[in-house]
């Protein structure tokens, strides 16, 4: 019996941290001792009044669907965030409840990507960004992140690469893998320069918002009132508040979008789990100690981990500016990224991902996760540099 497939599915690609992470419980389970710093979630549990919160929906009766777009209350708590952290008036019935920040993004490129259209997206970037651009039968369109320009991205070089095809843009920051974070500046300009462009829709994946360093501030591109009007905007509770197995995430539609987005929702997965969005209105409405404690404690991890990796040979890394990844420069080592990321796992124990995982740009570097604890940090960093002492020697 043979099964045909339709061929949009040989074109659909993985996050490959996955697979790492399955390789490397894979490793632990015969008996290897694996520090991961390839999987990008907290390691901190999701806070108390959090948890509290969905426990006691459940008890309340929080079993049946809810609205697809997601409970008045938590459209309106993430309205109120919008305007709290970019100053945008935003209506709840602008705001869709989704399952996971991944659901957006496949919303939104599923709405523009078709045979003879252009997406443009980070290179590197979010690996999914370019699998579901690919599966759509769009041209995907690499905007190229460049360590030279503090892994932002630069707005001219990405005004250069629209054209008449273009249909959607996709920004990220602070971003994943790199950990850039693209300054209010560069921002401006690539708002002025969209002007020229109006029928080219904007998504921009601000899942990082929380994690910024170094004094720098979030832009949220909802503060461009210019741009609203074909503007999607994605985010959510998984990094900010350690909650990436509740599968919880919002987004920001415009007017004309919203439909179809609905529709999508509808046609898919109906609802997102009910008691779980009472979560979310906790995490929004409650007490922000432990995300500024999070926070706080990447930034000392992120301190260790630079200086750790500029101390190994042949490796370099500029200091990120958000999120919770270090993009170490491995071109030195005499190492292809992927082949290097492999060798750290299988011989010295430690989990990261080739930089190639996340486009073409990435050779030449790997993505090492900090939101692990400082003791396996420091160990993975000692780990790393006996490999390179040795595998150099040799």
């Amino acid at each position: 019996m043979t099964l045909h497939l339709v061929d949009s599915f040989g074109r659909i690609g993985e996050e490959n941290a996955f697979a790492v992470l399955a390789r490397a419980t894979e490793l632990q389970r015969a008996g290897k001792d694996i520090i991961n710093l390839g999987i990008g979630q907290p390691d901190f549990p999701t806070p108390p009044h959090i948890v509290e919160a969905a426990v006691k929906a459940l008890r309340d009766g929080a079993h049946g669907y809810t609205p697809a777009t997601g409970i008045l209350p938590l459209r309106e708590a993430v309205a109120a965030y919008v305007q709290r952290t970019a100053g945008a008036t935003v209506s709840p019935e602008s705001v869709l409840i989704v399952p996971g920040g991944k659901i957006t993004m496949h919303m939104a490129i599923l709405m523009f990507g078709e045979p003879g259209a252009e997406i443009l997206y980070p290179d590197p970037g979010f690996p999914i960004y370019r699998s579901m651009i690919e599966f759509t039968g769009a041209t995907p369109v690499p905007v190229p992140i460049r360590e030279e320009n503090g892994f932002a991205f630069a707005a001219e070089e990405l005004l250069g690469l629209i054209t008449p095809r273009t249909r959607l843009i996709i920004v990220n920051s602070p971003a994943n893998p790199t950990g850039g974070v693209t300054p209010k500046a560069e921002i401006d300009k690539l708002v002025a320069g969209l002007a020229r462009w109006p029928d080219v829709a904007i998504m921009s994946d601000e899942i990082y918002d929380a994690q910024v360093y170094d004094g720098m501030s979030h832009v949220s591109l909802m503060s461009y009132p210019d741009i609203r009007d074909r503007l999607i905007l994605l985010n959510g509770w998984s990094k900010t508040y350690a909650m990436t197995g509740w599968r919880m995430g919002w987004s920001v539609w415009p007017k004309p979008l919203y439909e179809a987005a609905r529709k999508l929702a509808v046609n898919s997965y109906s609802c997102v789990n009910a008691a779980a969005q009472w979560a979310g209105l906790a995490a929004l409405e409650g007490p922000q100690d432990a995300v500024h404690a999070m926070a706080a404690e990447f930034d000392r991890r992120r301190g260790v981990v630079v200086a750790g990796l500029n101390k190994l040979p042949g490796v370099s890394c500029i200091s990120p500016k958000g999120a919770f990844y270090a993009f170490p420069n491995v071109s030195k080592t005499g190492w292809k990224a992927k082949a290097l990321a492999s060798a750290l796992l299988e011989d010295a124990g430690v989990a990261t991902i080739g930089g190639p995982d996340f486009g073409v740009h990435g050779e030449g570097y790997i993505r090492l996760s900090y939101a692990s604890s400082l003791p396996n940090i420091e160990q993975a960093l000692e780990r790393m540099g006996d490999f390179l002492t040795r595998r150099n020697a040799g």
